[in-house]
C-alpha cells in the first residue's frame, strides 16, 4: 500500500468503525457495566450488576482465603480451622444463588432452543419476550417459596454448631438469588420489546442475524 492510501486508510471513518473489536461477553468488567436499558430500567439493571459482582467477588475470594488457611493449619500447624466446612457451605449457597443471576444476565442458562431456532426472526422475537416472562414469574415464585422456608428455618432457632449463627443466616441468598434473576428476566423481556434485535439478556444478543443464519 502506498503512504498516501495508508493516510486515507486510517481516516476512512468505515474502516476505523470496523477496526473496533467488540469486547467479547466473556470479558465483561461488572463494575464497569453500562445498562442499554433508558431511565431508570438502566439504573436497576446497573444496580443488579453490581450486586451479583460484589456477591460472587466476596464469596469466591473468601472461600479461596478460608481453603488455603485450612490446608495452611493442617499441613504447618498440624489443626485445621474448626468451623471451615461449615464456612466453606455457606459460601457455596452464596455463589450457587449470586450465580444463577449473574448467568441468566449474561445468556449463560442451558436453553433448549430447537423449537426456537426453527422459527423466522418474526416469530422468534415475540417467544422471547414470552421465555422471558414466563421465566421471571417462575423466579418470582421460587422467591416467595424460599422466603418461607427461610422464616420457617429462622422460627425454629436453630445454630451451626461450629459458627453458632442461626442457620437462616447462610441461607437468606437463596431467595436474593431468586428474587436477582426474576428482575433480570423482566429486563430481558423489556429489552425485547424496546429494541428491534432479539436479546437473550440486557447485555447478550441472539446469535442470529435477520436472514436466520447463524453468526460465527
Amino acid at each position: 500500500m502506498k503512504p498516501d492510501q495508508d493516510h486515507r486508510s486510517t481516516r476512512d471513518p468505515d474502516m476505523a468503525a470496523a477496526a473496533q473489536v467488540a469486547v467479547p461477553d466473556d470479558d465483561i468488567d461488572d463494575s464497569r457495566y453500562v445498562s442499554g436499558l433508558p431511565g431508570f430500567l438502566g439504573v436497576i439493571d446497573v444496580a443488579v450488576a453490581r450486586i451479583e459482582a460484589i456477591l460472587l467477588a466476596t464469596g469466591v475470594l473468601l472461600m479461596a482465603l478460608n481453603t488455603m488457611a485450612n490446608v495452611f493449619g493442617r499441613f504447618l500447624l498440624g489443626q485445621s480451622i474448626f468451623f471451615s466446612e461449615e464456612l466453606n457451605r455457606a459460601l457455596i449457597i452464596l455463589i450457587t444463588f449470586a450465580g444463577i443471576s449473574y448467568a441468566a444476565r449474561h445468556g449463560r442458562h442451558i436453553r433448549m432452543s430447537a423449537i426456537f431456532d426453527a422459527l423466522t426472526p418474526a416469530l422468534r422475537k415475540p417467544l422471547m419476550i414470552v421465555i422471558a416472562l414466563v421465566t421471571a414469574a417462575t423466579m418470582f415464585l421460587l422467591t416467595w417459596y424460599s422466603v418461607e422456608y427461610v422464616m420457617t428455618q429462622a422460627s425454629r432457632g436453630r445454630l451451626l454448631p461450629s459458627l453458632q449463627i442461626p442457620v437462616w443466616w447462610i441461607i437468606v441468598w437463596v431467595p436474593l438469588g431468586f428474587f436477582l434473576t426474576g428482575v433480570q428476566y423482566t429486563l430481558t423481556a423489556i429489552k425485547n420489546i424496546i429494541d428491534k434485535d432479539i436479546w437473550l439478556s440486557t447485555s447478550t444478543m441472539e446469535g442470529y442475524d435477520n436472514t436466520a443464519e447463524e453468526e460465527v
